[in-house]
């Protein structure tokens, strides 16, 4: 009788009460940042409380449909590994420039359109730079994805950017009480409820806060019970010049942070991401940002905070983060549920973002530790980038009076250190001369010069 060879982790399919406890971790983890696009672009364009729940629903919807894409796939299309999509930052200001100067939501989702179907025929060219990123890059984008994502979980410990008592002592202790929850279950609990340590101490943070007047229940009376984006609802698209090339701008740099994302998570879950694959995950991140802008809502994005969940908690099934899509969907047509995750107070999510996020930051540790930094300049690589990554997070307006294309890609830490590291390991590691005999040669690397040193750990972790 032939043996079954078992499923790689990957593809392993759960219990259906873990799917389902691990899906709504994910979904948690991503929330706040999912519904904080429609609402920053939707409050710079004054729109109606009705229009900002609208998209706020469409946002979710689509958000769910993008992930079941990513982690099930169909034929070319999705990376096939636990990555959760949303809305992606890096569209924010480009956005609202187009929507409060005269444009509007249409010719917001015409861009969208646009940029979305440049990314699927831009996808396989990205697919043949896999190459140029060997753990000395792939550990310092991950590093730097980690370290930026660090300050929104600041925020949310404080209380959420904009709150009346952002930085109450109460907020603090709040979110330090999750965080010692979350750590007390990875550490004490049997091994399943470790696993979802971060849902358990949302929901033991969320049982406190309810009594102490943190949460506002108010938006859940006023939802409807169900409601369905249809195409184009403010609108047809209208497709204006200026308005697409800074859209094109944001997808060159999305298409640069899913990379990272994509990476990372192929990393934590042992399945290497081959050239095929990554071109798969960014055309599906095309086909998305096409959705968005037909269904009224903006371009997609892998979600760094998740790819921290899946390291923190090892559970590597993509078919747990499909489940989270599945969920997504159902808070997409059910307007009243997503209300109810809504009102989870900030300082909870922020507790549970320290580990999340952090965990990102040690994983791109992980990675480093397997390059040679002996003889060579790759510190040298390691420090710049992640200077250059830390620097739009730490002083925020540092860019300010530069062009607006250079704004969107520079004040993205994630994408300004992920050029940074590519263009680095370039000139010192791939560029003939110096770098072969840069230093002296203590682990006899001369030979096979640092560009094997850097190369052949890739082989080996990934």
């Amino acid at each position: 009788m032939a043996q079954t060879t078992p499923a790689h982790p990957v593809d392993e399919v759960p219990p259906v009460r873990q799917l389902a406890a691990f899906g709504l971790q994910h979904v948690l983890a991503m929330y706040a940042g999912a519904v904080a696009v429609p609402l920053i672009v939707g409050g710079a364009m004054k729109l109606s409380p009705a229009d900002l729940a609208y998209l706020i629903t469409a946002d979710l919807l689509v958000c769910g449909i993008a992930t079941l894409i990513q982690c099930i796939g169909f034929w070319r299309f999705g990376v096939r590994l636990p990555i959760m999509q949303g809305c992606t930052f890096a569209a924010v200001s480009p956005m609202v420039l187009i929507g409060t100067t005269g444009g509007g939501l249409p010719a917001i989702y015409g861009s969208v359109i646009v940029a979305g179907l440049a990314i699927m025929l831009l996808a396989p060219v990205f697919g043949k730079l896999l190459r140029f990123f060997p753990p000395l890059v792939t550990g310092t984008v991950i590093l730097i994805i980690g370290i930026s994502l660090l300050p929104v979980a600041g925020n949310w410990v404080a209380g959420g950017v904009g709150s009346a008592d952002f930085g109450a002592p109460k907020n603090i202790a709040l979110a330090v009480f999750v965080l010692a929850v979350v750590l007390g279950v990875q550490r004490f609990a049997p091994a399943f409820l470790s696993r979802i340590a971060v849902l358990i101490g949302i929901a033991v943070g969320l049982a406190v806060a309810v009594p102490f007047g943190f949460t506002d229940f108010g938006g859940v009376g006023d939802a409807d019970w169900v409601g369905i984006s249809t195409p184009f609802h403010f609108g047809a698209p209208t497709f204006e010049f200026s308005a697409i090339v800074s859209m094109l701008v944001v997808a060159l740099v999305t298409m640069t942070e899913t990379t990272g994302d994509l990476i990372a998570v192929g990393e934590m879950t042992d399945r290497r991401v081959e050239p095929r694959s990554l071109s798969d995950g960014l055309r599906a991140d095309g086909l998305s940002t096409v959705l968005g802008g037909v269904f009224n809502t903006f371009p997609y994005t892998a979600y760094a905070q998740n790819v921290g969940l899946v390291g923190m908690t090892r559970v590597r099934s993509r078919w747990v983060v499909a489940t989270a899509g599945g969920i997504l969907v159902v808070l997409g047509l059910l307007p009243k549920l997503g209300a109810v995750v809504a009102a989870i107070p900030a300082p909870v999510l922020g507790g549970a973002g320290l580990v999340m996020f952090g965990t990102v930051a040690a994983s791109g540790l992980r990675t480093l530790t397997q390059v040679d930094f002996k003889g060579n300049n790759n510190l040298t690589v390691v420090a710049v980038s992640v200077a250059m990554g830390v620097l739009p997070v730490g002083v925020p307006t540092i860019y300010e009076k530069f062009p607006d294309w250079f704004q969107t890609v520079m004040n993205s830490g994630i994408s300004a250190g992920c050029l940074t590291a590519i263009v680095l390991n370039l000139l010192f590691n791939h560029l003939p001369g110096k770098a072969r005999s840069a230093a002296p040669d203590p682990d006899g690397l001369a030979g096979g010069g640092v560009e094997e040193a850097v190369e052949k750990p890739r082989e080996e972790i990934v």
